[in-house]
């Protein structure tokens, strides 16, 4: 769970500075790579970073705590 984690927030990271780029300078690097906004590899893209972005809202429910970034036993006695 915390690789799956990890992983989302990287995309998630991503997803947000493509929109950064966007809205600041309308220059959409996802486009750019892939070689237009609606090609097969952009838009699969698209859907991992909106899947990546589900995952970090339902994760916390699922587990029952908050998002887990490490396996450090410290914090969960510290939440104890």
């Amino acid at each position: 769970m915390i690789i799956a984690n990890f992983l989302a927030y990287i995309l998630c990271i991503i997803g947000a500075l493509n929109w950064g780029l966007y809205g600041i300078f309308d220059f959409n690097l996802v486009s750019w790579i892939f070689a237009g906004p609606r090609t097969a590899g952009a838009i699969t893209l698209y859907v991992i970073i909106a899947v990546a972005a589900v995952w970090l809202i339902i994760s916390p429910i699922i587990t029952g705590h908050g998002l887990r970034l490490s396996s450090d036993d410290r914090v969960e006695r510290a939440h104890r």
